[in-house]
């Protein structure tokens, strides 16, 4: 375990640095797949569910933690609180499912350039997240918070819907915009943007079990978070949202929240670049 945590040995400018990237390019993601057309063949939806290939590059390459909650938090920032939408405890749910699945991915990952390991860790980021989102809504609708009745007189239709989104989602979103630009990235990212951060690639000799990374705790945990993600989705589908709203603020705020999340993922990689040259100085001094 001493061994994991070195991966993990960050200051704390460069956890808030990675944290604001992650935001911040994937609200812009969130923002650019608003504006794909969505179809629909009765109740069931084809869309571009998200470019997922974004938190996983960064939690693969960084840290894990910071990453999957940046990533997390700009879909609620840029995709929800700016376009005047805020689901209130609806919104923990997607919060906690999506932190944790890539945070999961993220860690499982021992060599960025074993491509195995890194569409591995992709898929399963997808999966993990799906299938959340997937079993919530059958058990909305199983315990009665949420009513659909795709079939009149059984409810237990909600199972195909939601199977059949589920593999849509891992099939299409999964392997377009998650597993292909993961495989394309990571490994040709390794060794060229952690230097922007003032920090070492991670070190590919340092081997270690998936049995040293999944402990009892930290599986304990995960369980814990995916309950508490499904209760906050049920209270909020029962009325016990606390804190929501619903503003229509027209179709321009879209291209608002797209500036905004632009130039602070420019203005967070200016910092970046600023900081290396920063390092880069006080070292050739010091020689």
């Amino acid at each position: 375990m001493a061994r994991l945590k070195e991966r993990y040995k960050l200051t704390r400018s460069q956890k808030m640095m990675v944290f604001i990237l992650s935001m911040s390019l994937y609200g812009l993601s969130n923002m650019i797949t608003e504006l794909i057309p969505k179809f629909y063949l009765g109740p069931i939806e084809f869309s571009v569910e998200y470019f997922a290939f974004i938190p996983l590059t960064l939690c693969i390459l960084f840290h894990p933690l910071y990453a999957a909650i940046g990533a997390s938090l700009g879909e609620v920032i840029f995709g929800e609180i700016m376009l005047g939408q805020f689901g209130g405890l609806g919104e923990l749910e997607k919060f906690i499912s999506f932190s944790l699945a890539m945070f999961v991915a993220g860690t499982i990952v021992r060599n960025p350039l074993n491509k195995r390991q890194v569409g591995f860790a992709a898929m399963l980021g997808v999966i993990i997240h799906q299938f959340i989102s997937a079993v919530v809504d059958i058990c909305k609708v199983w315990i009665g918070v949420e009513e659909l009745e795709a079939v009149p007189g059984l409810a237990e239709s909600i199972v195909v819907i939601e199977g059949f989104s589920f593999l849509n989602d891992v099939l299409f979103s999964g392997i377009l915009f998650a597993l292909l630009p993961t495989l394309y990235l990571v490994p040709r990212l390794y060794g060229k943007v952690e230097p922007l951060l003032g920090m070492k690639p991670r070190d590919r000799s340092v081997h270690y079990s998936l049995k040293e990374i999944l402990t009892p705790r930290l599986v304990t945990t995960f369980i814990l978070l995916a309950a508490i993600a499904a209760i906050a989705e049920f209270l909020a589908e029962a009325d016990f949202a606390l804190v929501e709203w619903d503003l229509d603020l027209g179709d321009g705020y879209v291209f608002i929240s797209i500036g905004a999340a632009i130039f602070l993922s420019i203005l967070t990689i200016w910092l970046m670049m600023r900081k290396k040259r920063k390092n880069a100085e006080r070292d050739s001094a010091n020689v």
